[in-house]
């Protein structure tokens, strides 16, 4: 059986908190005493609470990038994946976009996790050890757009299923990067 660590029980008491209160409103201090650690051990393993949040995000993206290839999990998969994390953690990532400070910050942050993990995807699979400028562009274009979209119909400007969600993802991938993931 495998132990939580403190990170993960630090956001998972993060998340608790989330469910009833503003993002803008949790302290540290809150989330120390929701799962009884103290604040040099949240400091220990965080900068600060938007730290917390970049990291719990990366992981739950990159868990789900991570099992393209691996127990026939195909791209399509993995946006299939993607979609339906975020519409099951639809209510917090609201939270997260409406009462964080530094939305844009926040967003930007979301593109660069988005952009490495893809690249990453990329380099793996094409066996290379750099991409070039033209390749690189085709993939921020791509993340600029899917999390301004998504960010979107997070937060009810869409109300397309997670199902068109997946379909639009899958749809708006530039054709020089298809040869890479499908």
């Amino acid at each position: 059986m495998k132990r939580k660590t403190a990170k993960e029980l630090l956001a998972d008491s993060f998340r608790e908190l989330a469910a009833d209160k503003n993002i803008d409103k949790i302290t540290v201090r809150d989330v120390v005493e929701n799962c009884g650690y103290s604040t040099a051990t949240f400091y220990r393993h965080f900068k600060d609470k938007y730290d917390l949040i970049a990291w719990d995000y990366t992981r739950d993206i990159e868990k789900i990038l991570d099992r393209v290839g691996k127990d026939q999990t195909t791209w399509r998969q993995a946006l299939s994946n993607a979609a339906a994390y975020y519409e099951c953690h639809k209510s917090y990532l609201q939270n997260l976009l409406l009462h964080t400070t530094g939305y844009d910050s926040f967003l930007r942050y979301m593109n660069e996790i988005n952009h490495d993990s893809l690249k990453e995807r990329i380099l793996l699979a094409s066996g290379l050890d750099e991409l070039d400028e033209k390749t690189e562009m085709f993939i921020r274009g791509y993340c600029l757009g899917t999390v301004n979209l998504t960010c979107e119909w997070i937060l009810g400007k869409y109300a397309v299923q997670k199902e068109d969600l997946m379909d639009i993802y899958e749809k708006c991938l530039p054709e020089p990067l298809h040869q890479y993931l499908f």
